[in-house]
């Protein structure tokens, strides 16, 4: 890889800016990032970056708006230390679940969030999942959306047969057909109502999974209330097992104790988030790296090469 392009990273996820480097066989990049006494961001850039290819690798998990801050206050003083292009690679988008008005005077976070970016400088954006697709409109610059669909799909053919694919609400129905479709696998969804943030009710299962092992598929699990809620939905229907498939462990709230003690035989996700403690002790879960993806997509982004054949 040429010296002209630079990786940084803040304090969100360290490891995977560390795999990427090694995956690309370049070092990570000096840079600074600490807190005032009063809470604010301090960030100062280690190297000369004039003129380079500038990939800052941010996800903005928990705590949100510390590493949305950091990611903003690295972008805006990579351009001011004259960088050629800035891009923010986000494994994880934060706000997501806010991109579009659901009732009156509520915000479009993840519209604002895409203002804020590009205010600072970014100009180009990788990221993996978004919660909905629509969110690279949101973008006046370009925008490469990844899928962890390769290394899940290795996963469940390696791990598991006599599959079904489970969306646990009609959002996600388009994601797992199109798992179901190259896995050849039959298709359930769970019909959901939610009440309120957070809370939701598994009300029935529409598709057939009586004694096949049953894979739930999401982009995220937060609370875990609603895997948790459709995986008891499953057994009652019959399902030999269950197990999830998502993206994003944003794991929050009473997520680990819901998944402790939930039907659920085992939860696959990806390095996009980095694990709490209590995550890392939790024998469900099972991590797998999209960091060797991620920086395929990066080589490809700075040699001016297709991103779109890392899809599936």
């Amino acid at each position: 890889m040429p010296n002209r392009i630079k990786i940084f990273t803040g304090n969100a996820n360290r490891s995977m800016a560390e795999e990427i480097c090694r995956h690309l066989q370049v070092p990570l990049s000096a840079a600074e990032v600490k807190k005032f006494s009063d809470g604010e961001i301090f960030v100062e850039i280690g190297e000369n970056v004039r003129g380079t290819d500038v990939f800052v690798v941010q996800p903005t998990c928990p705590p949100v708006n510390d590493h949305l801050m950091e990611l903003l206050i690295m972008v805006d003083a990579l351009r001011r230390a004259s960088a050629r292009r800035i891009t923010a690679v986000m494994p994880y988008y934060g706000y997501a679940r806010q991109d579009r008005k659901v009732r009156p005077r509520v915000p479009i976070t993840a519209k604002a969030v895409a203002e804020m970016l590009m205010a600072v400088g970014t100009r180009r954006v990788l990221c993996m999942d978004l919660h909905a697709g629509q969110i690279q409109g949101f973008f006046n610059i370009p925008v490469d959306h990844l899928y962890a669909a390769p290394v899940l799909l290795k996963y469940i053919r390696e791990q598991f047969d006599n599959v079904v694919m489970v969306s646990p609400d009609a959002g996600g129905v388009e994601r797992t057909r199109a798992f179901a479709k190259r896995l050849n696998a039959e298709l359930a969804i769970i019909d959901k109502r939610r009440e309120r943030a957070n809370e939701c009710e598994a009300l029935h299962v529409i598709g057939d999974v009586a004694g096949k092992t049953a894979v739930l598929l999401d982009d995220m699990v937060d609370t875990a209330g609603t895997l948790c809620g459709a995986a008891a939905k499953l057994m009652d229907k019959g399902a030999r097992e269950v197990h999830a498939c998502c993206s994003h462990a944003v794991l929050s709230g009473p997520a680990i104790e819901r998944l402790e003690k939930s039907c659920i035989r085992s939860l696959v996700v990806t390095n996009s988030i980095p694990l709490s403690e209590d995550g890392r002790k939790c024998e469900k879960i099972k991590v797998m790296a999209v960091s060797e993806l991620l920086g395929d997509a990066i080589s490809r982004i700075h040699s001016e090469d297709s991103v779109s054949s890392l899809f599936v």
